[in-house]
């Protein structure tokens, strides 16, 4: 059994860029973080896009819906900026809900991180091991994993003044 992180970019990829003082993307942290977390579990990574969640468009959640349909393994995880993470859930989990013979059987769970996996005190590795968990528990379908919970697509929300995802969690 084996899983795929679709990586799209978010907060989860971004660094801290001293020159312009501001976040930007360079390269995924992915690679490193799976090689330190030292599972056991077969991953493919697909560097689908890098952009920060606020700015993704319909055509990015296409691409990361697409990337789904085509993925070979049955337990996909995403990692996403977490201000639209909600809103792609819901493009992805409205189209498996048509029955979709592409996705048919496929545990996809979303997740990103609130502070970049370069910054200290970053809930990126967290997120990540609670989603690539998730994905291999859930029945199939769209999830969220966030903040230690597991959300399904319809039921939850990012809440901006918390900082956190809500929801009727699993």
């Amino acid at each position: 059994m084996s899983l795929r992180i679709i990586i799209t970019g978010g907060t989860f990829d971004k660094r801290y860029d001293a020159i312009r003082g501001q976040l930007t993307f360079k390269d995924t942290h992915l690679p490193d973080i799976i090689e330190q977390v030292r599972t056991c579990l077969p991953i493919a990574l697909e560097l689908n896009q890098m952009v920060d969640s606020l700015d993704m468009q319909d055509v990015n959640r296409q691409s990361i819906l697409g990337a789904c349909r085509n993925a070979g393994e049955e337990q996909i995880v995403i990692t996403h900026g977490t201000d639209t993470m909600a809103e792609t859930a819901t493009v992805l989990g409205q189209a498996f809900c048509t029955g979709e013979p592409a996705l048919a059987g496929k545990r996809i769970v979303l997740t990103g991180a609130m502070v970049p996996y370069s910054v200290s005190g970053s809930d990126a590795m967290f997120n990540l091991g609670s989603a690539i968990m998730a994905a291999q528990l859930v029945e199939a379908g769209v999830y969220i994993a966030m903040n230690g919970r597991c959300f399904p697509w319809r039921s939850v929300r990012k809440n901006r003044v918390l900082g956190v995802f809500e929801g009727e969690a699993l």
